[in-house]
């Protein structure tokens, strides 16, 4: 896409191109702004990053401060370049820079092309088991069932019963309830969630929320306005074993992780016992070097 340039700023490139130096040169074809001991700003270079909408004014800016940093930028690298001190040192950290971003970039493409992320609940439940310690709890959690109603809510001697009973029946009728009174309702007995999440739901710090839900009892608060029921079925601290069905996203990650450096592994040894097969490996002894 081309980009118009307006008059004003037009102004400013030509300026820029009539003060550049004027030695031969060739362009390919495009024009120059302003030059350097022999590196160009070219005007279709600038036009590319150039964005669009600008008024007059802001455009003629634009290209000022562009140019401005460019110059600034090649000659403090320049400058750079005279006084670092160890040469060959910095060059050697380039190449290494360049090998590490080719190599990585080749690695990727492989595991793109020849590795697949499909990876079965039977692998991961495998992988699991079979590192039991790996797996650890970060932050506590809980399970369980929470209701939060208005103070003066009908009912309320119903839902002191319900919370507590842990029936499917009992579950029923407070999910009836929450439709009709409830301003918040969760259940949560099938899945973790962190005391965090459950304590910004409570008119209580999260420190003091998390001693209380250890106790895994049911919960009766209130504030001003609210009443908040919780019935705690299950916690885990930091540190406990992670649950099977909580570890599983993180399980799968980790084979992923395994399977694709045993993958490069692989093309790393492949690449190697062809090269010794054909040759292309060669070997100097210290005793062929003179060397005692």
């Amino acid at each position: 896409m081309k980009y118009k340039i307006h008059t004003c700023t037009m102004a400013v490139l030509m300026l820029f191109a009539f003060n550049s130096c004027k030695t031969e040169h060739d362009h390919h074809g495009k024009t120059p702004l302003v030059e350097v001991d022999g590196q160009f700003l070219y005007r279709e270079d600038l036009q590319a990053v150039l964005p669009l909408g600008l008024s007059p004014d802001d455009s003629a800016s634009f290209v000022s401060r562009y140019i401005r940093n460019w110059l600034e930028e090649l000659l403090l690298y320049q400058k750079a370049q005279q006084n670092i001190p160890d040469r060959e040192a910095l060059i050697q950290r380039v190449e290494n820079y360049r090998k590490a971003l080719i190599v990585h970039d080749y690695q990727q493409e492989l595991i793109a092309q020849q590795l697949t992320e499909d990876i079965s609940g039977e692998e991961i439940n495998d992988f699991y088991r079979s590192h039991r310690d790996l797996f650890q709890v970060d932050r506590p959690m809980i399970k369980g069932l929470f209701i939060k109603v208005p103070l003066r809510a009908q009912g309320l001697a119903n839902v002191r019963r319900w919370y507590k009973a842990r029936t499917p029946e009992a579950v029923e009728q407070l999910e009836k309830y929450s439709l009709r009174s409830a301003v918040k309702y969760s259940y949560f007995y099938d899945r973790w969630l962190t005391v965090s999440e459950i304590a910004a739901m409570l008119p209580i710090p999260v420190d003091e929320a998390d001693a209380i839900l250890r106790r895994r009892k049911p919960i009766e608060l209130k504030d001003t306005a609210f009443l908040y029921f919780l019935d705690v079925s299950d916690y885990l601290q930091v540190g406990a074993q992670e649950p099977e069905e909580l570890a599983q996203n993180e399980a799968r990650e980790m084979l992923i992780n395994l399977k694709q450096m045993q993958f490069l592994q692989k093309v790393k040894d492949d690449l190697y016992n062809r090269a010794m097969d054909h040759g292309r490996i060669k070997s100097f002894d210290s005793a062929e070097n003179g060397q005692d």
